[in-house]
């Protein structure tokens, strides 16, 4: 009921958002603009947009890397499907011409918000590695008749995608999937696959959540799984491709996001108001892209959510040592050849400090050689994959311990993608 009222209110005040976008071309366009005051011009264009924005639906957003430089020359990129499953694709940047680099899968948290919001870590890792990256889809999107999508699904895949890529695969887990990535890789472990990762590395990731409760952390803890089943799941209406999938929807998602910092979110729009009647096009620009990306949700499916809810914040199944895998009890402590490397932010609001270095712990017999946690200062969760200081600082130690672990196994370096 919830879903199709959100629908419907979303469909009501399109003629609005038409309407005013309508209005903004024909002011644009008047020939009355020269003789108008340039202030008001731009007060009545900066009210217009603000209709426009609150109104509008955003979808998807595009990963717009069309070249990078690799040793100082512009080389052409092309986004492309390596791999596709029904509620995944594998996208493979693929960098024009012959390049001996290792190979990265970054897994993009499946969380609310789309794979794009890795965006500037794709960007970052594009001069000097082979870079793929999970693109989930949108639960809506998918029909019904594909099935369900639970943690277990979500672990097959990532080991599916590993075993497509080949052997010597540097895996990066951002944030909610290093939980599944460390499952993945102690599943290949037991079964001496082949194309076990060879370096985990795990990002701001919510190993041990009962280490620095955060206040995402006590939300999700302080409330049983039925509470979550009874008050935030609900059912895609007819409207959509995957209508009757029951999912637990993008829009309660970024409400309760938004809910978390409103009086901030609220002070960017005012600054982005009196940027725009001033005429400042880049710091407005600037909040465009930014909130274009960060409302912009998917829906997520339900069982998914809820096993992760379960297992992660309510069970603490992997730090227990309680993880199971199609039934199956798994052992951590069978992974002793992929390398291990955590990151975390001092100031993550989302994942506490220590919640990821206790990965560590976890995969307890990686020897130590092959074992680095660093802890960045000064940043938040965000922070820890985006922006200058993932560009300047954490970055270059990512891609540090991903050429030690490579220059250990010569054959990663020698399983590089030819591009035609």
């Amino acid at each position: 009921m919830l879903y199709q009222m959100h629908h419907t209110f979303n469909q009501s005040v399109q003629p609005l958002h038409l309407w005013a976008k309508a209005c903004t071309e024909q002011l644009k366009l008047s020939w009355m603009q020269p003789f108008q005051s340039k202030s008001l011009t731009r007060t009545m264009l900066a009210h217009l947009e603000l209709i426009v924005r609150c109104t509008d639906n955003y979808e998807k957003p595009e990963f717009g890397l069309k070249h990078t430089l690799i040793n100082g020359e512009k080389v052409r990129v092309r986004e492309e499907v390596s791999y596709a499953l029904p509620f995944c694709d594998l996208l493979h940047f693929r960098r024009i011409g012959k390049h001996n680099h290792p190979k990265v899968l970054l897994v993009a948290p499946m969380s609310g918000h789309y794979s794009t919001l890795l965006r500037g870590t794709v960007e970052n890792f594009l001069p000097d590695h082979e870079v793929y990256i999970t693109d989930w889809q949108n639960a809506r999107d998918v029909p019904f008749s594909e099935g369900g999508f639970t943690f277990d699904d979500y672990v097959r895949y990532l080991i599916e995608f590993l075993e497509h890529l080949g052997p010597d695969t540097h895996l990066i887990a951002v944030c909610q999937p290093s939980v599944a990535a460390i499952v993945a890789a102690t599943v290949m472990a037991e079964r001496k696959n082949p194309n076990a990762p060879r370096s985990l590395i795990l990002m701001g990731g919510p190993i041990d959540t009962r280490v620095s409760p955060t206040e995402v952390n006590d939300y999700a803890s302080g409330k049983d799984l039925e509470w979550f089943e009874n008050n935030v799941i609900n059912t895609i209406p007819a409207d959509f491709e995957g209508a009757g999938q029951k999912v637990y929807p993008g829009f309660i998602q970024l409400s309760g996001f938004l809910s978390m910092n409103m009086n901030s979110h609220v002070k960017k729009h005012f600054k982005f108001f009196d940027d725009l009647v001033k005429g400042d096009g880049d710091s407005a620009e600037s909040h465009r892209d930014f909130y274009n990306e960060y409302l912009a949700v998917m829906d997520l499916p339900a069982d998914f959510y809820l096993e992760t809810i379960r297992k992660v914040f309510l069970e603490h199944c992997l730090p227990k040592g309680e993880m199971h895998f199609e039934g199956q009890l798994i052992d951590t402590s069978v992974v002793t050849d992929t390398a291990l490397m955590t990151v975390e932010g001092e100031n993550d609001d989302i994942t506490g400090k220590g919640q990821t270095k206790a990965a560590h712990a976890i995969l307890c017999n990686i020897p130590d050689a092959n074992k680095e946690h660093y802890e960045q200062p000064e940043v938040g969760h965000y922070g820890i994959f985006n922006g200058r200081r993932f560009r300047e600082e954490i970055g270059p130690k990512i891609k540090a311990f991903i050429q030690t672990q490579s220059d250990l196994a010569p054959k990663a370096l020698t399983s590089a993608v030819t591009s035609k």
